[in-house]
C-alpha cells in the first residue's frame, strides 16, 4: 500500500523567494500589459526559475494497513443470573463472536465481560463506559470501529456512552418483552433513629399489573421481631414507620407477597441497616455526705457531653437538729415524689453514691426502684461506711437486686485492686490500661492502692474486681431486665488523685456506666459480625470457659450454609474471618445466640429492577447511529462493515466502520524539476548585445539578436 505527496525544501529562504515572486509578478505584469511581444513566455520562464528554487519533489510512503478495533461486550452482572438470562446472553456473545471472526483481516474484537468481582460493585449498578474506556486506552479515535453490547437493558450509566470515541454503538436485548414483575423499593431510609421513638422511612411497590386502588400488606419485622404495618397503595411513595429497640445497628426486613407468574421474586424483599442511638442518656446521682470521691462521680458523668446528669448530695438529713431557722436555709428540698415515683422511668441509669438510710428516701421509693431494675433500669452502687451499718441500703426493699451482703465490718488497710478470672473476660474490665495482660505475660496490675474496703459476702452476679483477701470489689448482676453493678469500696478517688501512680479510674467507671446502660460494645456474652469490604469479621466474647473452639453456623443470603470455626485471640475472645462473596442478609449463630447483618450493597441498584428493558439505551444507541436488536425476535443480526458516514444498521444487520487507518513504513523522494530543465530556462533569460531600429510606434528598439526559441527585445523610450 503507497500514498504520494509533492514536498518542498527551498534552496533559498522563504522571505527571499517571496520578494523575487513580488518583483517578477510587478515586473512581468506591466510588460504584460504594455504588449510587449514574448513578455508571457519570459513570464512563464522565471516562474519556472522560481519553482526550481523551491526544490519540490514528490514523496512515496510505504503505508501498512491497521486494523479497526471493535468492542464484543457481555452482560454477566447478577441481574442477569437472578433470573436465568446468563445462558441466551453467552450463547448471543459466542455467535456474534464467530460472525467477527470473517473479518479478521482488518478487523481486531476485544470481549469484554461485565461482572461484580466484589459484592461492592452492585452498590453503582452495571456500568459499562469506565469498562469500555480502559479496553479502548491503548486505541487511538481512528481505528474504533464502533461496539455490541449484549445485556438486559439495565444499564446505569447509559448517559456516559457519549464520551466514547465517535462509532457506532449497538444493542442486543436479552429475556423476552413486558414480563410482569413486582418489585419493592426503598425510596428514602434514615440512617440512624433514636431507640424506643418512631422513624419513618418512604418506600413503594411497583406493580405493572395492579388496577388503580389495589392495596397490599408488606410485611416488617425489626431483628426479626415483626411490627405491624398498614396497607399500602402500589406504584405510589408510602411512609411508613418503624421503631428501634436498642442502641447499635439494627436489621430491619421488608417484603411483599409474590405476583403470580413474576419474572423474580428476589426484588420482592429489602433489608436495611439502622443505628439505633439514644437522644440524651439521663443519670440521677444521689450522693449521702460529702466526701473526698463525690466529685470523681461528678466529674465522669459531667465530661460526656451525652449524658444529663441529675445531682442530689444530703447535706442536711431530717435527723440534724442545730436551731437554724427554716427561712436561712439556702438548701434545695430533695424532690423525692417527683424523681423517684413521677419521673423515675425517664432515668438511665441511677446512682447511689456512699448513701445510707436516713430518713429522706421512704421505703416505698425505694421499692419503686426495685421494679425500675426489674423492668430494664440500671443500678450503681458505691458503698461507703454506710452500708455496714445498721443504716445500710442492703435492709431497704434494695437489698432485694443488690449483689453483696454487708458482713458489718470495715477493713481499713492498704490493698491493690486485682482483676479476677471472670475480669479477664468481661469487657468493663478487660485490657485496662496497666491492668494483667496474658498475651503480654503481664499478670500483675501498677495500679495505686486503695485504702479501705467494706466487708462483704457475694450473693449473685461476677465479681470483676478483688480486693483484700480476695473479697468482691466490683460485682455486675443482671436482674430481671435491667442490671446492677456495685462497688464495696468509696477509696476509687484515690486513683483520681494519682495515690502511688492512680489507676484508670476515667476509664473504668466510663466502661462500667456504659455496661449498666446496655452499651452494646460492652456486652460479656456477645456475638457480631461486621462486614468490611469483601470479607466478614465474626467476633465472639464469652465469660465462659470453652475446651474446644467455637463454630458459627452462618447462612448466606441465597439459603447456603456454612460453618467457621472460630479461633482464640484473648481469654474469652474468639473470632474468624470470611469471604464474602454475596451482597444481602448473613444469619450468623452460636450456641443460644444468633444475629442478622447486612453485607454488600443493600438494595442495590443491579437487584432493585430486573425487566429487560431497551428504553434506557434506546436515546444513546440512536445517537451513536446504532441500532436495537432483541434475541427473542429471531437470531442475531448479520454484520457489515460501512465506509465512514454511511448507515451502521437496517434490517436484520448492524454495521461496523470501516476506518482504514495505516502506519507509514517507508519514505522515498524523487525531485520534480531536473536540474538540467532549470539551466536551460535560465540561459534562454538572458539578454544579448545588438543594434536599434526605430519601431513603428516611434521608439528606439535594440535588436539583441534571437535565441532558439525567440527573441529577447528591450525597449527605449525616446522623448521630443
Amino acid at each position: 500500500m503507497s500514498g504520494y505527496a509533492i514536498d518542498f525544501a527551498p534552496y533559498l529562504p522563504l522571505w527571499l523567494l517571496a520578494a523575487f515572486a513580488g518583483i517578477a509578478a510587478l515586473a512581468f505584469g506591466f510588460l504584460i500589459l504594455r504588449g510587449i511581444p514574448g513578455s508571457a513566455f519570459r513570464a512563464a520562464l522565471a516562474a519556472l526559475l522560481l519553482l526550481g528554487l523551491a526544490n519540490p519533489s514528490i514523496l512515496e510512503e510505504r503505508r501498512r494497513p491497521n486494523a479497526d478495533v471493535a468492542l464484543l461486550i457481555v452482560d454477566e452482572t447478577p441481574s442477569q443470573a437472578a433470573v436465568g438470562r446468563i445462558d441466551q446472553t453467552r450463547a448471543a456473545a459466542d455467535a456474534m463472536e464467530q460472525v467477527l471472526a470473517r473479518h479478521d483481516g482488518d478487523l481486531e474484537v476485544r470481549r469484554i465481560v461485565l461482572s461484580h468481582d466484589s459484592i461492592a460493585d452492585g452498590a453503582k449498578g452495571t456500568l459499562v463506559t469506565a469498562l469500555a474506556r480502559e479496553a479502548l486506552a491503548d486505541v487511538p479515535a481512528r481505528r474504533y470501529a464502533g461496539a455490541i453490547l449484549i445485556t438486559d437493558g439495565q444499564i446505569h450509566d447509559a448517559d456516559s456512552l457519549s464520551d466514547l470515541p465517535p462509532g457506532p454503538f449497538h444493542a442486543l436485548i436479552a429475556g423476552n418483552r413486558g414480563t410482569p414483575d413486582r418489585r419493592l423499593v426503598v425510596v428514602e431510609a434514615p440512617s440512624f433513629g433514636v431507640v424506643d421513638e418512631q422513624i419513618e422511612a418512604i418506600i413503594r411497590v411497583d406493580d405493572p399489573t395492579a388496577a388503580p386502588g389495589d392495596t397490599v400488606r408488606p410485611s416488617l419485622s425489626v431483628d426479626g421481631s415483626p411490627q405491624r404495618i398498614e396497607r399500602i397503595p402500589y406504584n405510589e411513595d408510602v411512609t411508613v414507620s418503624l421503631t428501634l429497640t436498642h442502641r447499635g445497628p439494627s436489621i430491619v426486613e421488608m417484603s411483599v407477597p409474590e405476583l403470580p407468574g413474576e419474572l423474580s421474586t428476589a426484588n420482592n424483599r429489602t433489608v436495611l441497616s439502622i443505628n439505633g442511638v439514644r437522644d440524651r442518656l439521663r443519670v440521677l446521682l444521689v450522693s449521702g455526705q460529702p466526701h473526698p470521691g463525690e466529685r470523681t462521680w461528678r466529674n465522669l458523668l459531667k465530661s460526656d457531653p451525652s449524658v444529663d446528669l441529675v445531682h442530689f448530695t444530703i447535706l442536711r438529713p431530717p435527723e440534724k437538729q442545730d436551731g437554724t431557722p427554716i427561712d436561712e436555709l439556702s438548701l434545695i428540698a430533695f424532690p423525692t415524689r417527683e424523681l423517684f415515683e413521677v419521673k423515675l422511668n425517664d432515668f438511665d441509669l441511677i446512682v447511689f453514691d456512699s448513701y445510707r438510710r436516713r430518713g429522706v428516701l421512704p421505703s416505698l421509693y425505694l421499692g419503686n426502684i426495685v421494679d425500675y431494675v426489674q423492668a430494664g433500669g440500671a443500678l450503681l452502687d458505691a458503698a461507703g461506711p454506710g452500708f455496714a451499718s445498721p443504716f445500710s441500703l442492703y435492709r431497704t426493699p434494695l437489698g432485694d437486686v443488690l449483689p453483696l451482703e454487708p458482713l458489718g465490718t470495715i477493713s481499713e488497710r492498704p490493698f491493690q485492686p486485682t482483676v479476677t478470672e471472670r475480669g479477664l473476660r468481661h469487657p468493663v474490665t478487660a485490657g485496662l490500661p496497666g491492668g494483667p495482660d496474658r498475651s503480654a505475660a503481664t499478670t500483675t496490675a501498677s495500679w495505686g492502692r486503695w485504702l479501705r474496703q467494706i466487708d462483704v459476702a457475694p450473693r449473685s452476679g461476677d465479681a470483676i474486681l478483688s480486693g483484700l483477701d480476695g473479697q468482691p470489689l466490683l460485682t455486675l448482676d443482671r436482674v430481671g431486665e435491667g442490671r446492677v453493678a456495685q462497688v464495696s469500696s468509696d477509696h476509687i478517688w484515690l486513683w483520681a488523685r494519682g495515690y502511688e501512680g492512680g489507676g484508670p479510674h476515667a476509664e473504668l467507671l466510663r466502661r462500667l456506666a456504659h455496661w449498666l446502660m446496655k452499651e452494646p460494645e460492652l456486652e460479656e456474652e456477645d456475638l457480631k459480625a461486621v462486614a468490611d469490604g469483601d470479607r466478614l469479621d465474626i467476633r465472639l466474647r464469652t465469660l465462659e470457659d470453652r475446651p474446644e473452639p467455637p463454630v458459627a453456623d452462618i447462612v448466606l443470603p441465597d439459603g447456603e450454609r456454612r460453618a467457621v470455626p472460630l479461633e482464640p485471640l484473648s481469654d474469652g475472645l474468639f473470632a474468624a474471618t470470611m469471604p464474602l462473596t454475596q451482597s444481602g442478609l448473613y444469619e450468623i449463630a452460636e450456641g443460644d445466640t444468633t444475629i442478622r447483618t447486612a453485607a454488600g450493597a443493600l438494595n442495590s441498584l443491579e437487584q432493585s429492577d430486573l425487566v429487560s428493558t431497551d428504553a434506557i439505551l434506546g436515546e444513546p444507541v440512536a445517537q451513536s447511529g446504532g441500532r436495537i436488536h432483541w434475541l427473542s425476535d429471531g437470531p442475531p443480526p448479520a454484520i457489515r462493515r460501512v465506509e465512514p458516514g454511511r448507515p451502521t444498521g437496517g434490517s436484520g444487520w448492524i454495521g461496523l466502520t470501516r476506518n482504514g487507518d495505516y502506519t507509514v513504513t517507508g519514505l522515498d523522494t524523487s525531485p520534480l524539476l531536473p536540474g538540467w530543465l532549470l539551466m536551460l530556462a535560465a540561459g534562454c533569460s538572458l539578454p544579448q548585445p545588438g543594434t536599434a531600429k526605430p519601431g513603428k510606434s516611434g521608439l528606439l528598439v535594440l535588436d539583441g539578436g534571437r535565441c532558439e526559441y525567440d527573441t529577447f527585445a528591450i525597449m527605449i523610450d525616446r522623448r521630443d
